[in-house]
């Protein structure tokens, strides 16, 4: 191990040991944790995480889909992308103060739990939740930054293997108390090893396409022909998009449909069908989630501007001509490769609601984005510790 890993790996252990003692300090006025509901005594200044940051992220990329001028900007450099970010932390500190607001007023509602309600408690409180957002997306990227791993990433595994434990004891009282039998557990911990396989198969599964470079001149230099190939990832969408704005497609207007009818029998049968684990539910967000990945692919892979780009370095592809040919050969393989890595997207996305639909009562809150979460970061960590491992701080290969 280098010095510069070494190095790497104590900042990045170091700052989740920051971000696990914040899970620990109670909102300003909350009474004392003696005789409070264990859902109050634990609600901290780090309550909300990294949520509302990646939640306006993802909004801020679905308007670069829509609107061209915002893509353009992402894509015109370092000047453009600081830009965007500042745009991201200004909605962030939107959904925080909305999201903030929203959970103090419901502590506050709750008898015996705030000191002193009021304005001021109400106030100190939607403070100390923003300030504990934006603290934890600056710990991110001090982690990105000077440490090993994607901040935002090693946050969010980190809150999940904490939950690891709780759930685990869940699984094994329920067999003491005979609620579940021994072949349901068994079943679902090879269930979970499978599902585990399965994310280290398909996120490490790339197709390749050849790519022919011509000789050219570089300089004096005159660099020869070579073989190369367009790595295409076979899930290109990731998890977060697709499946956190699936939901939004029937939530959103169903919401706005109450605001104007008021709560009527026609939408409170439309809203118990759409009930996690429900089939109507299980339909559109199957749907949702798969037309998602291909719009999001399409965002971020354009077969056009990569035939564009193949044209001027000199690159073909091997059978097929320069230019829009190019273009409609990438555009078919990059549209086989999404389908296999939506329909994978789906099942991985599906799982909870499966769980639910067969009566599982264990592992409910361990889902299969929560797995897929976990897998890359570790793959993403893998992949940075073997780089890093075999560079000197210098950059020379040893």
């Amino acid at each position: 191990m280098t010095g510069e890993l070494a190095r790497r790996i104590a900042i990045s252990i170091g700052a989740l040991l920051i971000f696990r003692f914040g899970c620990y300090i109670p909102l300003p006025g909350i009474s004392s944790p003696g005789g409070l509901p264990v859902s109050a005594a634990s609600i901290s200044i780090l309550s909300l995480s990294v949520i509302p940051y990646l939640s306006a992220a993802i909004i801020i990329q679905l308007v670069s889909v829509v609107w061209r001028g915002l893509s353009a900007l992402e894509r015109s450099g370092e000047a453009g992308r600081r830009k965007v970010a500042r745009y991201t932390l200004i909605l962030t500190l939107v959904l925080a103060a909305f999201q903030a607001f929203g959970v103090a007023s419901a502590i506050q509602s709750v008898p015996r739990v705030v000191a002193e309600p009021g304005g001021w408690f109400l106030a100190s409180a939607t403070a100390s939740m923003v300030g504990g957002v934006f603290f934890l997306v600056w710990l991110s990227e001090q982690i990105t930054r000077h440490g090993i791993g994607n901040g935002l990433a090693l946050i969010l595994s980190a809150g999940i293997f904490v939950s690891l434990p709780g759930e685990v004891a869940k699984m094994l009282e329920l067999l003491r108390q005979g609620a579940i039998s021994t072949n349901l557990a068994l079943f679902h911990v090879v269930g979970w090893v499978a599902v585990v396989a399965v994310i280290v198969f398909v996120e490490s599964a790339r197709r390749n396409v050849p790519v022919q470079y011509a000789a050219q001149q570089a300089g004096r230099r005159l660099l020869p022909a070579r073989a190369s190939a367009l790595s295409i990832k076979v899930n290109n969408a990731g998890y977060l998009m697709p499946t956190t704005v699936a939901p939004w497609i029937f939530f959103l207007p169903l919401a706005f449909a109450t605001l104007m009818f008021g709560q009527t029998p026609w939408l409170g049968a439309i809203t118990d069908h759409l009930q996690f684990g429900q089939p109507v539910h299980v339909i559109l967000g199957a749907t949702a989630i798969f037309v998602l990945a291909f719009v999001y692919t399409a965002y971020v892979l354009d077969p056009e501007r990569a035939a564009e780009t193949l044209r001027e370095r000199g690159g073909t592809i091997p059978g097929i001509a320069p230019g829009e040919p190019t273009a409609d050969h990438l555009d078919r393989v990059v549209s086989l490769t999404t389908a296999i890595g939506a329909i994978y997207l789906v099942a991985i996305s599906m799982i909870p609601e499966a769980l639910v639909a067969g009566g599982a009562p264990l592992l409910n809150n361990i889902g299969g984005g929560s797995a897929l979460i976990v897998v890359c970061t570790i793959l993403d960590l893998r992949t940075q510790v073997r780089d890093l491992s075999l560079t000197e701080p210098g950059g020379e290969r040893i």
